[in-house]
């Protein structure tokens, strides 16, 4: 009973470090795009993205080093479930009616499935080897790179701004109590459902995977109250292309694990699936409102009744 109510005292805490933190890395990563002339989207892509997913990032390692490749992957499968679906589909929610543009979608968008698709096709055999490890973090750059490359220039105005390294100090700051405050929500979750016995790789792909994506969900609803509505939707998609690919590849670059393979194919392919779902609604419709966001959670929580199935 004192474990459980400690692990709830965590969880408030955490939440609201992740609140504070989230709030002050917007804002500074904001400013730090204005003064440089970068766009919003690939601020949200490129910063937003890796800070927030810090978490997967270390849980990735930690979890390879001591030989749980299934903390691993199904942390990673299941952020990439609940990002493209449970936490696009909040959005409107918060936000209203999000317009996006079809060609970023587009492109964002395969880079993501590219991704899904490489690790899925790595995972499926129940080994991450070193050289799979390589290429899975390779990818994330590579992706970034075609990115970049791809989409079309917006005309952007660097600002002289001589408090950038002030800003950047604050970023770095924020981030890090992200990255804490997911830390301590993490431990205070597992703590939580210890008591359920459920299998490592469903407590990661469900429950982990909720408490690792909770700076993309409190950073991305921070951005759509301050109306950066491309840095929200930016580091939503890009989170879950570092996810997909980084986050799983990152632990076993420096120690190979092995996986629960059939779990690991699975849920990583009815991640695909909601991806390719979701992102050719909005592509189409070019717009994210409360009708998709409605339909993007049923996908959500249709994964429950997938896996009991």
């Amino acid at each position: 009973m004192f474990e459980a109510i400690i692990a709830i005292a965590g969880l408030i805490m955490g939440i609201a470090l992740l609140i504070f933190s989230s709030d002050k890395a917007v804002e500074h990563s904001v400013s730090i795009a204005s003064a440089l002339g970068i766009s919003p989207l690939m601020i949200g892509l490129l910063i937003v993205s890796l800070g927030t997913d810090l978490p997967e990032i270390a849980n990735s390692i930690v979890s390879s080093a001591v030989g749980h490749g299934d903390i691993n992957v199904g942390d990673s499968f299941g952020s990439v479930l609940a990002q493209i679906s449970l936490m696009l589909g909040l959005f409107p929610f918060f936000g209203g009616t999000l317009k996006v543009k079809r060609d970023e979608i587009v492109v964002i968008g395969a880079c993501e499935v590219l991704a899904l698709i490489a690790a899925v096709s790595m995972v499926e055999k129940g080994y991450i080897s070193r050289m799979n490890a390589v290429f899975l973090v390779a990818s994330w750059p590579i992706l970034m790179l075609i990115i970049k490359k791809v989409m079309k220039k917006e005309p952007a105005v660097a600002r002289t701004d001589r408090r950038l390294s002030y800003h950047f100090v604050i970023v770095v700051l924020g981030y890090t109590g992200v990255a804490v405050g997911s830390f301590i929500v993490i431990n205070s979750v597992i703590t939580l459902s210890a008591v359920l016995h459920i299998h490592e790789y469903l407590i990661s792909f469900f429950v982990l995977a909720i408490g690792t994506s909770l700076p993309e969900l409190v950073v991305d609803l921070t951005a759509i109250r301050k109306k950066q509505y491309e840095i929200a939707i930016g580091d939503a998609i890009g989170s879950c292309i570092v996810d997909a690919g980084f986050s799983i590849g990152i632990g076993p670059l420096f120690f190979p694990i092995a996986v629960s393979g059939m779990l690991a194919e699975t849920t990583g392919l009815y991640a695909l699936l909601v991806s390719i779902i979701v992102l050719s609604t909005i592509a189409l419709r070019e717009k994210l409102d409360k009708k998709a966001g409605v339909f993007f959670i049923v996908l959500y929580l249709l994964s429950y009744v997938m896996l009991y199935a």
